[in-house]
């Protein structure tokens, strides 16, 4: 039994990083754009049911009044807040699931959900739990090999052995 546990335990270790950061990121990009969909018209965007319109995207007719009356924020308007919430909930889950910027777009994406539980939905800890261990996740372990930020640092440990090898033959 003892061995069969063992077994079951290496074959889980060996689910590789890059699969576990793909879906992180394709998760939670989709639950912070779904979210930013809400708050604009002009731009729909769906893979899953299909829905694609491209346009120029402005605040829905509903979403200052909501954040007047369901999310408000200290120290920022209504306005000023729907705006920079529309804002960051489609420009950091794509570069989350291009995999570009991600530690610093998942930070972004923390600092928004911390605000969240804070200040609008305390109560939904468990969500905002959830999303915010996906967060740090991708923070600490980035996000893998299926990702820009992969091959811009491949990219740069190239150039930077060019460089470490041109210097040490004395070009």
């Amino acid at each position: 039994m003892n061995t069969l546990v063992t077994r079951a335990i290496a074959l889980l270790e060996q689910i590789p990083h890059s699969l576990i950061a793909f879906i992180a990121r394709f998760s939670i990009a989709a639950v912070f754009w779904k979210s930013g969909q809400t708050k604009v018209e002009g731009l729909a965007i769906d893979l899953i049911d299909g829905t694609f319109q491209l346009g120029w995207p402005h605040l829905a007719d509903s979403t200052v009044p909501l954040f007047k009356s369901e999310y408000p924020v200290p120290l920022l308007s209504a306005e000023v807040a729907a705006h920079l919430a529309a804002f960051a909930e489609h420009f950091f889950p794509v570069l989350i699931l291009l995999g570009l910027a991600t530690r610093f777009s998942a930070l972004a994406l923390l600092g928004m959900t911390l605000a969240i539980q804070t200040f609008v939905y305390p109560d939904a800890y468990p969500t905002h739990g959830t999303w915010a261990a996906v967060l740090l996740y991708l923070m600490a372990r980035g996000p893998g090999k299926l990702s820009i930020d992969h091959w811009v640092a491949v990219w740069e440990r190239a150039c930077s052995q060019k460089r470490g090898v041109k210097n040490s033959t004395g070009d």
